[in-house]
This record gives structure tokens, sequence and C-alpha cells, in this order.
């Protein structure tokens, strides 16, 4: 018995109707809150909000902090990430579960964690405290390592995607014309990842100015020092300072979706290599 094959077309098989519903429901899950955020908060007085001395003190210090953590990504994260996709080692997969940890990690258990390494008392801290006088706890600096430590997974996570998809033929192609391995890095493969080091980056950046949780543990809140835009919103929240409170997280949701937009924006550019 013959069966007459049906002509292949672009558009391909279209989707199950019953997936639609659920579909539905979880896009609305997601999309409400933030719409019922943006409705609730004050617009007409959201620049006076965020010009005022506090909120000003607390962007400043959000941008820096993550824009210093972001670049941390980058520096630790970049080789971590080539070692993961390229290397050899036994118990790789061990290791990427451990990398990727802070995902699933509470933010406030990663704060316990750092605070127990950096604390007076703990592994670092300590001999840090003893030997230099340096106290890492409620300061900036323990901003900027707890920022680093939720968002390292974000990058390490999206470019190890970009190297495994690119795969190693090019540098291979590269090494058969007498480049070694960190010429063949740095001008085959960095080119090649580079959307997804940027779509990272930009992750990362986005859930630094995001993160509450471990920034609240390790470095309190003081105003200036360790006052980021979340431990802002929460103060206000708890002062009951309602309109304050959802005007600023209605910023912060404003720069999510101008972040997502951004890595929208990029992925265009890998599809295409």
């Amino acid at each position: 018995m013959t069966i007459a094959r049906q002509p292949v077309t672009g558009r391909g098989v279209g989707l199950p109707r019953v997936l639609w519903i659920p579909a539905a429901l979880g896009f609305a899950l997601i999309c409400l809150p933030v719409l019922g955020l943006i409705l609730r908060a004050n617009w007409a007085r959201m620049p006076a909000l965020l010009l005022s001395d506090s909120a000003l003190d607390a962007l400043r210090l959000s941008l820096e902090t993550a824009a210093i953590s972001t670049a941390l990504c980058i520096v630790l994260g970049g080789p971590l990430a080539a070692v993961l996709a390229r290397g050899n080692l036994p118990g790789l997969p061990i290791l990427r579960s451990i990398v990727l940890l802070p995902l699933v990690l509470p933010p406030v258990v990663g704060g316990l964690a750092l605070l127990f390494l950096l604390g007076r008392s703990g592994l670092i801290g300590q001999a840090l405290d003893l030997w230099f006088g340096i106290t890492v706890p409620f300061t900036t600096a323990a901003v900027i390592l707890s920022q680093t430590f939720v968002s390292l997974p974000f990058l390490v996570g999206s470019l190890e995607g970009a190297l495994r998809t690119a795969g190693g033929r090019y540098e291979a192609v590269a090494a058969t014309l007498g480049a070694g391995p960190g010429y063949a890095f740095r001008h085959v493969t960095v080119p090649l990842v580079l959307p997804g080091l940027v779509s990272g980056s930009v992750l990362a950046f986005a859930r630094c100015l995001g993160e509450f949780g471990a920034i609240a543990v390790v470095s309190g809140n003081v105003s200036g020092q360790t006052q980021t835009v979340t431990l802002l919103v929460q103060e206000a929240f708890g002062n009951f300072d309602e309109v304050t409170a959802y005007t600023a997280a209605s910023a912060l949701a404003l720069i999510a979706v101008l972040t997502l937009l951004a890595i929208s924006a990029l992925r265009p550019k890998e599809e295409t290599r």
C-alpha cells in the first residue's frame, strides 16, 4: 500500500489546540502581577521619588556595584565556561552542578554561606581580619561579592551554551594553519561566542540589580553604603510607604523589561551565525 506524501511547507506542523489554554494561563501568571505593579505605581510622583537623596544613593550604589560585579562575572565566568564546555577534567558534571548551585539555592541561604565564609570567624574572613584588618561583611565589597555569587551562573550558563553551539571545528582549522591555543581562543573562539557573552553579561547585570536576599544578610541596609534599590523597596514597604515601594519596584521592573529586550535583540545574531 502506497501512502501519498504530503508536500512539505515552510510553516511546519501546527501546535495542538490543547496547549494554548495552559500557555495562556502561564503567560497570565507572569504578566498580570507585573501589570498590577505598574498600575499601582504613582508615575506622576516617580521623578520626585527617584530624585530624592535616598533613592539616588541607592540607584547609584546599585548601578556601580552591578557594573563591578558583572565585570567580575566576565573575568571569572568566561574562563570557567570555557573549561566546562571544552575541558576534559574528571568529574566535570559535578563541577558544573556546583557552579549552577546559586541558581537553585535560596538567596538568603547563599547570603548566610557568604557570611560564614567572610565573617570575622569565617574561613577567609578571620584571616583577613587578623592579618590585614579587613572586614568584608556590611561593606560595599560585601554587596559586590553577593551580587557576583548569585549572577555568575547566569553568565557561565549562557556562555557555555554558546561555546557548545559553536563547536570546535573552527579552532581545529586554525590549529592546522599553525595557530596556538591562545591565539585561536582570542581570534576565533571569542568572536564566535561574543553574542552569547554579551547576552549573558546583560542578564548577569540585571540579576545583580535585582538581588535582595544575599545582600540583606551579608551587607545589611546602610544608606549610601550598602542600601541598594531592592533594599530601599523593602525598607519603604516595611515603613508602610507603599507609594515609594511600588514606584521603585516599577522602576526595577522597567529595567528588567529593557534587559530582556536587549537580550532578545542579540538572539537573531546568534541564530544566523
